[in-house]
């Protein structure tokens, strides 16, 4: 995955093609996202940046915990967190929170990852206190509305969201496979992040109580005011409506010990599907480690686009695959690098295999081009730039700050983010290819159509 989940990036002149001076000695262009931080009493740490091009403001907030704070058997509850947080709060009855922002022009989301929970409300710049009360009513006093009933409804939508998205969704537990294959049992990658079927079943309300109490904390979570605001009026708007939040101890520490393949796994398993599908995977260094962005140009070289190698050999010259993607799916304990790849019918996994082989022996042995990396580096770049120039939203710049301050500790990361990418050289890029994608320790999932009776 480029950059941060989400990625991210900035505003400034990108680097015309066939200008790029050698890495190393990229010029820096220095990219200014002014912000000022502050801790309230009870630990929750505020960030706020002033982004007066729209009337529009975004109150992001994310909690510090995922899936991988989950144990097993009781895997789902982040997730289950993300639709609770929806239903009404101490002084929100149920529908009202969605009424009132829609009343107002405004949106709002969730997402839950492995690594953390967050959640953004966009309003018109005047209903940003609206936005602030919605989201501090939901931290302080959702427990106050919250009942067996409350969460067995939300329960059976999460579950029904796992059919859709999971059991029911062409290639849709192949990523569940891949990480129990990847990730030993007990590891907190291992299980999906919706959760498994039977411990969604199994949750009790005071199982789900417990998990608020302790992760849904203000020392736990971190808040981003940004867009259209005045940051001394803000702050003393968060004040009043954080500040009667009853703190919590933060969670301990997670710490888990490296993991690493030390063979090939190979499994086949069935699906409803017109047409096999190959996926290979391995465990990588973790997000912001050594060798992340060199992986991410890997991935980038092999598949970023239809001139790419694999894409170019396998869809175009031997026209033997549907399609082809490769990707480093940064995390916090440790990353997976990913090629999946479709034949065309008539042809097999196995045909694709060989190829894929091929092209990554070559990219092991042999640095790609000045020309590869250049594409490559301006292809992150312009993600990188075009993401910034949204404020609110998954992405945008407030997400970002929150996403930075919450995996580095400083929300102003962009200039050294941007600075991993631009630093690479082609003999990096050869070098992560083959220390980190080696073809006799990986993982080997083949999706085949199940057979008609």
């Amino acid at each position: 995955m480029l950059v941060l989940a989400p990625p991210v990036l900035a505003q400034t002149a990108l680097i015309p093609a066939g200008s790029m001076p050698e890495a190393g000695s990229m010029p820096a262009s220095k990219i200014n996202v002014k912000y000022t931080e502050f801790r309230l009493p009870n630990g929750l740490t505020v960030i706020l940046h002033e982004d007066h091009s729209v009337p529009i403001a975004t109150v992001n907030m994310w909690y510090h915990v995922g899936s991988a704070r989950e144990r097993p058997g009781r895997t789902g509850f982040a997730h289950l967190f993300e639709h609770l947080m929806f239903m009404g709060s101490g002084h929100v009855k149920p529908g009202e929170f969605d009424e009132w922002l829609e009343r107002a022009g405004g949106e709002n989301n969730g997402s839950t990852e492995n690594d953390r929970t967050n959640y953004y409300i966009n309003v018109p710049s005047n209903s940003l206190e609206l936005a602030l009360f919605l989201e501090s009513d939901r931290m302080g006093y959702l427990l106050d509305t919250m009942s067996p009933q409350v969460v067995d409804a939300q329960r059976d939508v999460v579950k029904n969201e796992r059919r859709q998205s999971i059991e029911n969704r062409p290639y849709g537990v192949a990523d569940e496979v891949l990480g129990a294959m990847l990730f030993p049992e007990g590891h907190p990658y291992h299980w999906p992040v919706i959760g498994y079927m039977q411990d969604l079943t199994a949750a009790s309300y005071e199982d789900v109580v417990a998990f608020f109490k302790k992760y849904y904390t203000p020392s736990n979570a971190s808040l981003v005011v940004a867009g259209d605001i005045d940051s001394a009026k803000t702050r003393q708007l968060v004040e009043k409506w954080f500040g009667d939040v009853k703190p919590g101890p933060a969670p301990e520490p997670m710490t888990m010990p490296g993991v690493a393949l030390t063979g090939v796994q190979k499994k086949t398993i069935t699906d409803r599907v017109q047409l096999p599908r190959l996926y290979l995977a391995w465990v990588t260094p973790a997000h912001f480690a050594p060798a992340d962005a060199a992986l991410d140009l890997v991935a980038d070289t092999l598949a970023g686009g239809k001139n790419s190698r694999l894409y170019k050999r396998l869809v175009y010259d031997l026209q033997i695959a549907q399609d082809v993607s490769a990707f480093q799916q940064s995390q916090q304990l440790a990353s997976a690098f990913q090629i999946v790849a479709t034949p065309r019918p008539g042809h097999t996994v196995d045909e694709l295999k060989k190829v894929i082989d091929e092209e990554l022996g070559k990219l092991q042995t042999t640095e790609p081009t000045s020309h590869e990396l250049e594409r490559s580096i301006n292809q992150i770049e312009a993600s990188f730039y075009n993401r910034m120039e949204r404020t609110g939203g998954f992405g945008g710049k407030g997400d970002q700050l929150n996403a930075y301050f919450t995996f580095t500790g400083d929300p102003d990361w962009f200039n050294e983010d941007l600075a991993r990418y631009r630093a690479q050289s082609p003999s990096d890029v050869r070098a992560a290819a083959a220390q980190f994608l080696p073809l006799d320790k990986r993982v080997e999932l083949t999706v085949e159509p199940e057979k008609k009776q």
